[in-house]
C-alpha cells in the first residue's frame, strides 16, 4: 500500500464512524518531529492522524497534559524473561509489567534462562504455554542455535521465531551450550537458506581464559577478566563469518567502543550485519561502581569513561543501531549480595522499565532530542527483526504507544520496579522522563488483565 492509498484510506475512516479511541494532544511524536495531532484507532490500528482540533470522535478520548507527548511504543528484542523453569528469577506476567512501565511495548524473549532452552519446536510450544494469556505487552521468540540442533532451525524459523542466538563461549547455564566459530558459521549456513537472522553474543572464551580470575568484591578485577580483547577477537570472527555466508548478522550488547572501527568497516563493505548496546554501557561508569557492588555486574562488562564516550558516538554516526535492555535477572541469593564476589555473583542487570529513562536522561544531558532516542529504542530494533507494524506512531501501525513526561523526575527505587526481583544498580539515581501511560493495540494497560499478545515473525 502506497501513502496515496494510506491518506485514502484514513480519509474514508474518519469519515465513516466512531473510532475506538482518539487521543490528542500538542505534542505528538510522528517520525523526527513532535507536532499538535489527533491519533484515532480502530480494532487495534492506527486509521487517521490529524491536525489538533480535527474533533475526531472516539468511544475513548485521551487529552494529552500539556508536558505529555505521545511516543511510539519501544520494541525491546533483548529479554530473559525465564519462564518457564526459572520463575522465581522473573516470569511472563512480571516482565512485561515491567515492561509496560518502562513505555516498552513489544518484546522478544531470548532462549536461554528457561527451561528447556528455545532449540526445538516443542520447547518453543511449551513456553507459548506458559506466556498464553499472561502478557501485557506483545512478545515474540528467539530461538537458539547450539551444537547438533541444525537440523531443528528450519522448523523452530517456520514456527515463527525472529532468528536465533548463539553464544561463543559458556552461556553460563550448562543447558545452553555454546557454539564454536566454525560450528557458528555452519549455522548462519543453514539459516541463510531461509533468510533468518543470526544473533550473537560476542565475547572469546580463551581469551578470557587467560584473563585474571574474577574472584573477589574488587571491580577492578572482574573487569581485568573480560578484557575488551575478548569482544574484539569474537566479534572479528562474526564479521568474517558473516562475509564468508552472506548470511545476515547481529552482535548483542557491544560493550568495547574497540571494535566500532572494523564494524564500521564491515558495514561499508555492504555485509549486512547490525549491532546494538544497552543502558547499562552506556549511563554506568567502572570508575564508579564500589567493590562489593555485584547488582553492576554483567557480562560483558561496564567500562571506563572514555570507551562509554565512544559508545555514543557509535551511536550517532550509526555505527550501533539501537538500544535495547539486556534485561538479565536473577535472585537476589545469586548476586551474592552478603559477600560481594563478583567470581562467584550471576552477571545480568535489570533495566526492562528503566530504559527510556536512563538513556533520555543522558540524551539530554548530551543535546539529544528525544526523536533521536526513539529512534535507537524503537524504529530500528522493530525494522531489523522485521515486526513491520511497530516502532513508529503511523498509519497502518499497531496502536502501541506511550504517554510520556519528558521533564517529570523520579528516583529509583528497586522496591517499586515490576521486576519480580528488587535489585538495580541504579537504585536512589535520579532520572527524567516518566511513562504515565501505555497503550498495547490501542488498550490501556491496567497491570491487571493481560491484553498482550503472542507474535510471530512476519505476523506483526
Amino acid at each position: 500500500m502506497g501513502p496515496e492509498d494510506k491518506n485514502r484510506d484514513a480519509a474514508t475512516v474518519v469519515g465513516e464512524s466512531r473510532f475506538d479511541l482518539v487521543v490528542r494532544g500538542r505534542q505528538v511524536s510522528c517520525g523526527d518531529h513532535v507536532a499538535p495531532r489527533e491519533v484515532a484507532v480502530k480494532d487495534g490500528k492506527i486509521v487517521a492522524i490529524e491536525p489538533l482540533g480535527a474533533d475526531l470522535d472516539g468511544t475513548r478520548v485521551v487529552e494529552l497534559e500539556e508536558d505529555e507527548t505521545l511516543i511510539p511504543g519501544l520494541v525491546d528484542t533483548h529479554v530473559h524473561v525465564n519462564e518457564p523453569g526459572r520463575t522465581d528469577w522473573e516470569g511472563f506476567a512480571s516482565a512485561t509489567r515491567a515492561a509496560a512501565a518502562g513505555g516498552v511495548t513489544t518484546i522478544v524473549d531470548m532462549p536461554l534462562n528457561s527451561v528447556p532452552a528455545t532449540v526445538n519446536a516443542p520447547a518453543l510450544e511449551y513456553k507459548r504455554l506458559f506466556a498464553r494469556r499472561n502478557v501485557f505487552v506483545d512478545v515474540g521468540f528467539w530461538g537458539g542455535a547450539v551444537p547438533g540442533n541444525e537440523k531443528d532451525l528450519r522448523t523452530l524459523h517456520d514456527e515463527g521465531v525472529f532468528g536465533f542466538k548463539c553464544f561463543l563461549l559458556h552461556s553460563g547455564v550448562d543447558e545452553f551450550p555454546h557454539l564454536d566459530a566454525d560450528e557458528m558459521e555452519k549455522d548462519m549456513a543453514e539459516i541463510k537458506t531461509f533468510d533468518s537472522l543470526m544473533i550473537v553474543h560476542a565475547e572469546d572464551s580463551r581469551t578470557i581464559d587467560r584473563a585474571p580470575s574474577p574472584d573477589g568484591d574488587v571491580y577492578d578485577r572482574f573487569l581485568k577478566s573480560r578484557p575488551r580483547g575478548a569482544e574484539n577477537i569474537a566479534i572479528a570472527e562474526v564479521i568474517e563469518r558473516t562475509r564468508w555466508t552472506g548470511a545476515r548478522s547481529h552482535v548483542l550488547h557491544v560493550s568495547s567502543s574497540d571494535t566500532l572501527p572494523m564494524i564500521a568497516s564491515a558495514k561499508r563493505d555492504g555485509l549486512d550485519i547490525t549491532v546494538e548496546t544497552c543502558p547499562h554501557y552506556l549511563t554506568l561508569l567502572s570508575e564508579e561502581i564500589p567493590n562489593g557492588a555485584t547488582a553492576f555486574k554483567c557480562c560483558p562488562p561496564v567500562r571506563e569513561v572514555d570507551n562509554r564516550e565512544k559508545l555514543w558516538e557509535g551511536l550517532m554516526d550509526g555505527t550501533i543501531d539501537f538500544i535495547v535492555s539486556d534485561h538479565s535477572p536473577s535472585t537476589l541469593a545469586l548476586k551474592d549480595l552478603g559477600n560481594g564476589d563478583f567470581g562467584v555473583a550471576w552477571g545480568g542487570v535489570s533495566s526492562l522499565q528503566l530504559g527510556l529513562s536512563l538513556i533520555w536522561t543522558e540524551a539530554r544531558r548530551r543535546g539529544i532530542p528525544l526523536a533521536k532516542v526513539l529512534e535507537w529504542m524503537s524504529r530500528r530494533p522493530a525494522e531489523r527483526v522485521g515486526l513491520r507494524s511497530k516502532g513508529r506512531l503511523s498509519l497502518g501501525y499497531d496502536a502501541d504507544f506511550a504517554v510520556f513526561a519528558a521533564d517529570e523526575s523520579y528516583v529509583v527505587d528497586a522496591a517499586r520496579l515490576n521486576h519480580k526481583n528488587p535489585i538495580t544498580p541504579y537504585q536512589g539515581k535520579v532520572v527524567s522522563g516518566k511513562v504515565r501511560k501505555t497503550f498495547v493495540g490501542g488498550k490501556l494497560v491496567d497491570y491487571k488483565t493481560p491484553t498482550g499478545r503472542l507474535i510471530n515473525r512476519g505476523s506483526a
